[in-house]
């Protein structure tokens, strides 16, 4: 089923190869710099993961999260090819170890 009608929620988890407490607060930084500036973007969250919360359903695999709410679809397709995206990927891409993304219309 496809919507594209309403706003577009981007949630992007990382997990960094080395993960000590200034590699994610230094990744937090870049996304502060280089994320929030794309046209299209209603909010944006991102945050260090809280260890402390380790129920059995908390999917511990990530260090840092993103959550972009986008617009539109079509704002989240601008965004992707953004120069300050790309920027940001070029710049941290060797420090993750692996990256989640999860999008829904909402």
């Amino acid at each position: 089923m496809s919507n594209s009608t309403g706003q577009l929620t981007h949630c992007v988890f990382f997990a960094l190869q080395d993960n000590t407490p200034e590699n994610c607060q230094a990744l937090v930084d870049e996304c502060h710099t280089y994320l929030n500036r794309p046209g299209g973007v209603v909010s944006m969250h991102v945050g260090i993961r809280d260890a402390g919360l380790d129920r059995e359903v908390n999917d511990a695999d990530f260090d840092v999260s993103l959550v972009i709410v986008f617009e539109s679809r079509d704002a989240h397709d601008v965004y992707q090819d953004h120069p300050e995206h790309l920027t940001f990927i070029e710049r941290n891409k060797q420090t993750w170890r692996s990256v989640r993304v999860f999008d829904a219309i909402v």
